[in-house]
């Protein structure tokens, strides 16, 4: 098979794509991944171990053993000799007998014990974030009005006001909630990092550590919102959400790690036949292409330098989520599972409501293999429809994961060139073209022994692709009760919101350091507070 060489290209075109920010090396790289998929399965135009059609797919059944349920109070069971060669491995200062039961040869962690095997962990613990690109998809009024008609005209001139301020903003820095009053609450990473520095205090509180390093922030972001991101970073440092927790820890995560995901050129349009070459024909004009986002499967090329980094500083275990999904918080428990599994890595999905339209559903493989396939481009929703007429719970991807190190680095570049790549069909103002995209999740299907844990929505998944999802979820969103009920939105819709506003004042509570005054507005806990509260917790 010929490989594709930046030679072969026009200067001019090259000029043009590298003036854009499209990264010319990968994209050719890819189409060559791509035509070896081609010659292994004619007429195919996706790489490498892809989740295929929607025919070849299936939901796996109620009660797969392969599904840790984590929606309820935690017990983990372990045969005790594998469970003490496991504890021992940790190399943990915490005693294995004060910390499971035994049951005719078998441990059995609480979930106390779990977290507290879990805090232990947090010096070999990274926490990264996946930041989209700017906020315009997020704030889109036609998609916003699409989601239920009602619930737009009850929330429009928030929904304007937010908006408004977001327009050129990175996602990562728009408000995650709307307070009862109409005030925006802080931003999706700044509630991140504020729960970092908590876990930190924790760990310090917990372990009588009062130095070790912990819990390092890693990003992946994009030429348009990198600098931005920097700018809200220096703010953040000073910031009394913060600036306090970071003088009591130590830890900054505003002082990040990562790196900036360049776009990949266009594809020629499936029109034109394959093999695809790139697209150099953009508004009609010679020689002109286009650059776009590659899909945040790209974090395994993009930031293999941060993992390996990571790794060598003793790092072991690696969170990835995004930045829209306010549960996305370090969670002790699923790290000590994970651990203690030997799981190579873990993966959060939850069941499955009305708000779960753009996203991925957990899925098996004809040989067996568990993956996740996004609704629309990997699986239809014909098919999907299908499987919940038959009365399958469909678990939906809460694009969370917990990486072992010792698994994912050796195979960065296996995984990066595995993932599979999603061709889709443009046709814009541009021309006739093709977008290539990896997913981040669908590394489920190159793990050996993944964890799947089902979370409670409220508690890990309150994720938000539309503003009015964020509106929706927000203390604001008890509006909805307060309208006669020919104004209200579609009941499921009430329905599911009503469990997120419930899930989002936990996590302000619990994950972020909150507390609810009598006017229903949430005021942030001062150091001292909260080092009480973990005190009597612990």
């Amino acid at each position: 098979m010929k490989t594709r060489h930046i030679r072969e290209l026009s200067p001019a075109l090259v000029d043009d794509l590298r003036g854009k920010g499209a990264d010319i090396e990968r994209t050719l790289a890819l189409l060559d991944l791509l035509d070896a998929k081609s010659i292994a399965n004619p007429g195919s135009d996706s790489a490498t171990k892809s989740t295929g059609d929607s025919q070849a797919l299936s939901i796996p059944s109620a009660g797969d053993p392969r599904v840790f349920d984590r929606t309820g109070a935690t017990i983990l069971k372990l045969p005790r000799d594998a469970a003490r060669e496991a504890f021992r491995a940790l190399e943990l200062p915490l005693d294995f007998g004060n910390l499971s039961g035994i049951e005719e040869g078998t441990a059995v962690f609480t979930q106390e014990a779990l977290s507290l095997i879990g805090i232990h962990l947090y010096p070999r613990l990274a926490y990264g974030v996946l930041n989209g690109g700017s906020a315009t998809t997020y704030i889109d009024e036609k998609k916003n009005r699409e989601l239920d008609g009602n619930a737009f005209r009850l929330f429009e001139s928030e929904f304007r006001d937010v908006a408004r301020v977001s327009k050129t903003a990175p996602k990562g820095i728009t408000p995650a909630y709307i307070d009862v009053d109409g005030s925006s609450g802080p931003s999706f990473l700044l509630l991140k990092m504020r729960s970092l520095l908590l876990r930190a205090l924790e760990y310090r509180i917990v372990s009588g550590d009062a130095k070790t390093p912990v819990l390092p922030f890693f990003q992946m972001t994009s030429g348009a919102t990198d600098s931005a991101l920097a700018e809200a970073y220096t703010r953040y440092h000073h910031d009394p959400l913060l600036s306090a927790l970071i003088a009591r820890t130590g830890i900054d995560p505003t002082d990040t790690l990562g790196a900036v995901q360049p776009l990949l050129a266009a594809l020629s349009p499936l029109s034109e036949s394959l093999p695809r070459r790139l697209f150099d024909r953009a508004w009609g004009i010679k020689d002109t292409g286009l650059a776009l986002p590659g899909g945040h499967g790209e974090n395994f090329r993009v930031l293999a330098d941060t993992y390996r980094t990571l790794r060598a500083k003793g790092v072991r275990w690696a969170y990835l989520g995004n930045v829209d999904n306010s549960g996305y918080t370090v969670d002790p428990v699923s790290l000590a599972i994970t651990a203690l599994k030997g799981a190579d890595a873990a993966f959060e999905f939850s069941w499955r409501t009305k708000m779960d339209v753009k996203g991925g559903v957990l899925v098996e493989l004809p040989d067996g293999t568990l993956s996740t396939a996004d609704i629309g481009q990997a699986i239809s929703k014909e098919a999907l429809a299908t499987e919940e007429a038959e009365g399958k719970p469909i678990l939906f991807n809460c694009a969370t994961g917990l990486f072992d190190l010792d698994f994912l680095v050796p195979r960065l570049q296996e995984i990066a060139d595995g993932l599979p790549i999603r061709v889709s069909e443009q046709d814009k103002e541009a021309g006739s073209y093709a977008q290539a995209e990896q997913n981040t999740w669908e590394i489920l299907g190159l793990t050996k022994s993944p964890l799947i844990f089902a979370v409670a929505k409220g508690s890990r998944f309150v994720a938000a692709k539309m503003l009015m999802e964020t509106l929706l979820s927000s203390p604001i969103g008890k509006r909805m009760e307060t309208v006669p009920p020919s104004a209200r939105p579609a009941p499921a819709l009430m329905a599911t919101s009503s469990d997120l506003q419930k899930g989002l004042g936990r996590l302000l509570e619990k994950e972020f350091g909150y507390f609810k005054q009598k006017n229903g507005i949430y005021q942030a806990l001062s150091v001292v507070e909260l080092e009480k509260s973990i005190k009597k917790k612990y």
